[in-house]
């Protein structure tokens, strides 16, 4: 990979190949050229190669006469609170997200605290092609600045949207996956401030992962026999700079990043209309073509209408925005309360549902079985061109299933009636993606095959 993989709000490479301080510099001075006037937020995940990268954008952005603020490492939801905290033009939160240890990135967030859409993004872009760094002198060189608390203001906003006391006096014992990623720096002070009984894994964040980054079944298998030998009531799973949570029950059974935004629509949505929640109003929900169709049953479950967006949390944003949505998120296990902020948020997450065992008196495992029930398969199709003709290859699949409704919003999406495939090239990663959801594995994990033998 000898360029990095650009996308509306960000970019990812393997480090020394594709992403290096000379590529961190010029990307973050074409965002910079595209924000107002004021500072930037700078915070990194765990990953060692971070520091390195952090320090390539600081100098860049002092360079060129803009203040920056380190905030460290911290969890790219935070990052999206400290800018709107310290009514900063922008921020980079330095991560790869769930990608290997080798890769690392640059994500880019609004004055809103929002992974930036999708025509600003085609700006930076374009500038960082093109950019030439022109220096100021030492009278216009911007301020360095440490931010001096990077948690509470998070923390707070996602306290106001639970019943605290409530949470509290459950005493929940509950293990944390961080898996020495950013996760563990809010984490643990959110679940202790709920009182929670909680062990942490891989509470330090050295970025030296144990177990690979991204929080899938396969993944979470050593985790899972951990929660199987102790008395959890849950166990939370997060990537590796915490927008995204998976979720474990008492049991030790994985029940997955497909839940998450799930299980927190049902309980946001439950308590609007019992009148028991926090002053929200019962407004649409807004999830990806990606996502199960949990969320469109418990849509039609509480009259409310559900939109679909293209895959990417700036678009799941876009369209939230648009339909002033109450709720909404990705079914990578990305939750997005706008109570708290427009960010894919696995503190949101936690604490919705442990709010959710409490109000409803059941356990974890009891709040999934009570979902509808879908099987859902997701794989990687790794191509010779690394995906590059992947309009070609939608095209032959679409011709193949004429017969029924297919939908080019995203990839490809063919509707099987009780079931979907989605085919579609990554954002992240040099492959070709395919989802399948089907009432059974077995109808998911054929869909999948008959894709397969047709690229």
């Amino acid at each position: 990979m000898s360029e990095p993989i650009i996308t509306v709000a960000g970019l990812r490479g393997v480090i020394g190949e594709a992403l290096n301080p000379d590529v961190a510099m010029r990307y973050a001075a074409a965002f910079s050229a595209t924000r107002p006037q004021g500072a930037f937020v700078i915070t990194r995940d765990s990953r060692p190669t971070g520091t390195m990268l952090a320090h390539a954008v600081h100098a860049a952005l002092n360079a060129i006469g803009r203040t920056t603020v380190d905030a460290g490492i911290a969890a790219t939801p935070t990052t999206g609170i400290l800018i709107r905290e310290h009514n900063a033009a922008g921020g980079i939160q330095i991560s790869a997200s769930h990608n290997p240890s080798e890769y690392n990135g640059m994500k880019l967030l609004s004055a809103k605290g929002r992974c930036i859409p999708k025509e600003p993004g085609s700006r930076v872009l374009d500038l960082y092609k093109t950019i030439k760094l022109q220096w100021v002198t030492h009278k216009d060189i911007g301020l360095y600045l440490v931010c001096p608390d990077a948690t509470t203001a998070h923390l707070e906003a996602v306290l106001s949207t639970i019943d605290v006391k409530a949470i509290a006096a459950r005493k929940f014992k509950v293990l944390l996956d961080a898996n020495c990623g950013a996760g563990s720096v809010l984490g643990a002070k959110l679940l202790e401030r709920l009182n929670c009984d909680v062990t942490v894994l891989g509470v330090q964040p050295t970025g030296y992962f144990v177990h690979p980054a991204e929080p899938t079944a396969e993944n979470l298998t050593s985790v899972c026999e951990i929660v199987k030998k102790s008395n959890y009531d849950i166990a939370f799973c997060q990537d590796p700079d915490a927008d995204r949570l998976a979720i474990i029950d008492g049991n030790g059974r994985y029940i997955g990043e497909e839940y998450t935004v799930a299980l927190c629509m049902d309980h946001i949505y439950r308590q609007i209309r019992d009148a028991t929640g926090r002053s929200r109003k019962l407004g649409p929900m807004v999830i990806n073509c990606a996502t199960s169709r949990m969320c469109e049953d418990i849509a039609k479950k509480y009259d409310v209408p559900i939109f679909r967006s293209a895959v990417g949390e700036a678009n799941v944003v876009d369209m939230m925005l648009e339909k002033e949505a109450t709720f909404g998120g990705e079914g990578n296990g990305g939750p997005i309360d706008p109570a708290v902020g427009y960010i894919r948020d696995s503190f949101v997450g936690m604490a919705q549902i442990l709010d959710a065992m409490v109000m409803t008196g059941k356990t974890i495992a009891e709040l999934a079985d009570a979902l509808p029930k879908y099987a859902m398969v997701k794989r990687k199709l790794e191509t010779a061109d690394g995906g590059r003709q992947t309009t070609e290859l939608l095209d032959k699949v679409a011709h193949s299933f004429k017969h029924l409704p297919c939908d080019r919003m995203d990839g490809l999406r063919i509707d099987h009636g009780d079931a979907w495939v989605l085919l579609r090239g990554s954002n992240t990663e040099p492959i070709i993606r395919i989802f399948a959801e089907a009432p059974t594995a077995e109808r998911a994990e054929k869909l999948c095959d008959e894709i397969e033998r047709l690229v």
